[in-house]
């Protein structure tokens, strides 16, 4: 005769380990803190944590749409490439007028977002792994870009450097419209049928294909979103240092993807979130500053980066496993 407890008993580990992730890098978040207060009198102060928030924005934005890429089983290798356009096409376009801004702006996340379910499209009619299909995307527009500028380019203009430097009740505007839109999208995929939608596709495609969800609007619409808000970082960023770049976003794509391991999203699908990987960029964000105040070189903090990912997705395999 079966157990009734055990179903219960099952309920009750699967909940948890949907939330031990988030727990998990909370734990890492403070540990850290305390850590780098320990190792350095600095660190841990209002001064540098609010500018530590501040500075994390950038990546937030495109770490943001790469969560809903992450939550299909799938990648996007070209948002770092999507930055270093939108930034430099938009920077050149407006060369420090607010009047073209007031188009230019709407216009290139447009752009950004039709390249990004461009991206979607593809990965559904060329049924190849969305790796390949954004790597080779990534690649044109990288082209693209030095085609068009092989230095920094263009101007913003500086009556929108509030977005990037002004404070609201003592925290960082840009930030904090970006914690906004984390809050905004986690709302989204908790209470939209399109939100239901990717996690059930990102779980199983063949049941949710037979459960009627359509596999182009889900892989378009995760993509196209991706393109969006790794357009808004780039615009973001060409905001604060008041200048395109046909570099910005070349160290993002593996830094985008680096919060959304370590907030607990799957790179097999279907688990996780984008609250995860808002603490997962803090988590990040504080990690390298207290690496640059101990005086650690880039280049290994692309080390560490890369060790955090393998060392996180070792773990969330085995809890995969035990869960099984």
């Amino acid at each position: 005769m079966s157990n009734p407890a055990l179903p219960g008993r099952s309920d009750l580990r699967r909940a948890l380990s949907s939330n031990g992730a988030l727990l998990a890098v909370i734990a890492l978040l403070i540990l850290l803190v305390l850590v780098g207060a320990g190792l350095n009198d600095r660190f841990a102060t209002v001064s540098n944590l609010t500018n530590v928030f501040e500075q994390s924005a950038g990546l937030g934005l495109v770490s943001l749409g790469q969560t809903l890429t992450v939550l299909t089983a799938g990648i996007d290798l070209s948002v770092g490439s999507m930055m270093s356009l939108i930034s430099t096409l938009a920077s050149g376009l407006i060369d420090g007028d607010l009047a073209r801004a007031a188009w230019v702006i709407p216009a290139v996340l447009v752009l950004a977002a039709a390249i990004g379910g461009g991206n979607g499209l593809l990965i559904h009619w060329l049924g190849v792994h969305p790796l390949i299909v954004t790597l080779g995307t990534g690649t044109v527009m990288q082209g693209v870009v030095l085609l068009y500028s092989l230095t920094p380019t263009g101007a913003m203009p500086f009556e929108l450097e509030w977005i990037a430097y002004d404070r609201f009740l003592g925290l960082p505007i840009g930030a904090t419209i970006t914690v906004l839109l984390f809050i905004l999208v986690a709302l989204m995929l908790r209470y939209t049928t399109i939100g239901r939608d990717v996690y059930a596709y990102g779980d199983d495609p063949e049941a949710a294909r037979l459960m009627g969800i359509s596999q182009r609007k889900v892989l378009i619409f995760v993509y196209a979103m991706s393109g969006f808000f790794a357009g808004l970082a780039g615009l973001y960023l060409s905001i604060r240092f008041g200048i395109g770049d046909p570099y910005q976003g070349q160290n993002y794509t593996l830094a985008s993807i680096t919060p959304v391991v370590v907030g607990g999203t799957m790179l097999t699908g279907g688990r996780g979130g984008v609250i995860g990987t808002l603490f997962g960029v803090l988590l990040v964000s504080l990690l390298n500053n207290l690496l640059n105040f101990l005086q650690v070189s880039t280049h290994l903090q692309l080390v560490v980066q890369g060790l955090i990912i393998i060392a996180a997705v070792s773990i969330y395999i085995e809890r995969k496993r035990g869960l099984a």
